[in-house]
């Protein structure tokens, strides 16, 4: 059994890649994972400061908001998934800020070692991912050890709901029961 996090960081409830989170950790759960689900947008989340406080005394991060408790939740998962819908050809703006505020695990002993990323995308074609999995890359390099091993790329989607007239949300479940 691993423990596997799964962050759903679109601002729309119900949206395309809120349900490919759902699925993806439906499939981890039906396959016996111990899986936790975090909604961003219920975080209230503060943009980063810089002050490095967290890489200089090794505690959470100094802000007060929905990051507090989350820290131990994700250092000791074994597996994260990160869904994001696709703006302007990268990651939501709720996710970079996640990430970015994920500082205070540089300097610790993380378990986590396999990264998926589940991104939906109006554009048609699949190359509309790439920047999103560039940033999620990026944010994987800074860990010994992490890399992405699976990216669902869910292309022409846009409006609510659209998703669930696709594969997507089968291949999503499926991932999820593979890790």
């Amino acid at each position: 059994m691993k423990k596997v996090v799964v962050i759903s960081s679109t601002p729309r409830s119900g949206g395309n890649s809120e349900t490919l989170a759902q699925q993806f950790a439906e499939g981890a759960r039906a396959a016996g994972h111990e899986v936790t689900y975090i909604n961003l947008r219920d975080l209230g989340l503060k943009f980063c400061i810089g002050c490095m406080v967290c890489q200089k005394t090794r505690s959470d991060c100094v802000l007060s908001d929905g990051m507090k408790g989350l820290y131990e939740t994700v250092q000791q998962a074994d597996v994260l998934a990160f869904a994001t819908p696709v703006y302007y050809y990268s990651v939501s703006g709720q996710l970079k800020t996640f990430l970015d505020r994920l500082n205070p695990l540089y300097v610790r002993e993380n378990s986590f070692r396999d990264v998926y990323l589940l991104a939906t995308a109006a554009e048609d074609e699949d190359f509309a991912v790439d920047g999103s999995v560039t940033a999620v890359q990026g944010w994987c390099d800074c860990f010994d050890g992490v890399s992405i091993k699976g990216v669902l790329r869910g292309v022409g989607v846009n409006e609510k709901g659209e998703v669930e007239a696709t594969d997507y949300p089968r291949r999503a479940y499926e991932m999820g029961g593979s890790v």
